[in-house]
């Protein structure tokens, strides 16, 4: 049986600048560091990196870490976090992915152009997730959370609008609510729609949809809280209806491999490779 891990697979350059940045911060021995939340959606990374020294904290938790060193992971954090920071006394290293900075600059750019035609600013992205957070947080005027077309009516079509997107959000969605905003307004002119979705991401739909297809049997592996890894985990279950979302080894069964020549293994830009080929031993073995 041939196992094959996908090459397009694993850490994004976001998250392998944030792991870095923790790794080389935990070599200062004796040094407390702290990560406000998962540094990254992947459980099994998270339990390496807490093997390490690294210590999650949440945000109720920053007074007790004060004068400590804080990590703002690759999702980033709205203002208000870093200011309370700085109250504190706690040093922060800043992980914020670029990709995601950028788009928190443009949040704020898209808030000036809209207050100036009594407009609003929508944000296609699941609400509570991380980057969401820091996304909204940018600016103190309401922003519009879009998980799906079912929350389009929370938009004023009597008003221009800005659609911008969460960066690990699929492009198919985005366009798809993107046409139905313009569908509702009276003059499709009053959008401004500006794909945010990281390239690294939309770049990957279309590989990873043509190796799951060649596989009799995909493994896809990411961590149960990563957005990226929902979507494009939904890539594969269209491709091949034999395709298995596990968050690690533990969760496989034997008889999803029955009688199959060939295994893919795939992942979200939070799976560590480390952990794919873990998996691909693990069947292997079977």
């Amino acid at each position: 049986m041939i196992v094959e891990i996908d090459t397009n697979s694993g850490f994004c350059f976001g998250v392998v600048r944030a792991i870095s940045l923790a790794e080389e911060a935990l070599k200062d021995v004796g040094s407390k560091i702290y990560s406000l939340g998962d540094i990254v959606h992947n459980l099994k990374e998270v339990q390496r990196l807490e093997g390490l020294g690294l210590q999650r904290v949440t945000h109720e938790d920053m007074a007790k870490v004060a004068g400590c060193r804080l990590f703002v992971r690759a999702h980033g954090e709205p203002p208000t976090t870093f200011e309370r920071a700085k109250e504190l006394g706690i040093e922060v290293v800043d992980a914020t992915c670029p990709v995601v900075a950028a788009l928190q600059q443009r949040v704020i750019k898209a808030r000036d152009m809209m207050k100036e035609f009594g407009g609003q600013v929508a944000i296609l992205g699941k609400r509570g997730h991380a980057e969401v957070v820091g996304l909204t947080g940018q600016i103190k005027e309401e922003i519009v959370v879009i998980e799906g077309v079912e929350d389009l009516a929370l938009l004023d079509y009597e008003r221009p609008i800005y659609l911008l997107s969460q960066t690990t959000q699929s492009v198919a969605l985005f366009n798809q609510v993107a046409a139905m905003i313009r569908e509702r307004l009276w003059d499709e002119d009053l959008l401004v729609a500006e794909d945010t979705i990281c390239r690294r991401v939309a770049n990957r739909e279309q590989s990873l949809r043509e190796f799951a297809s060649r596989h009799d049997v995909v493994v896809f592996v990411c961590g149960k809280k990563s957005s990226n890894g929902k979507v494009l985990y939904e890539v594969c279950r269209k491709a091949n209806r034999k395709s298995y979302c596990v968050e690690d080894e533990s969760e496989m069964s034997e008889e999803w491999f029955a009688g199959c020549e060939s295994v893919g293994i795939c992942g979200a830009t939070s799976t560590p490779l480390w952990l794919m080929e873990q998996i691909a031993e693990k069947i292997k073995n079977m």
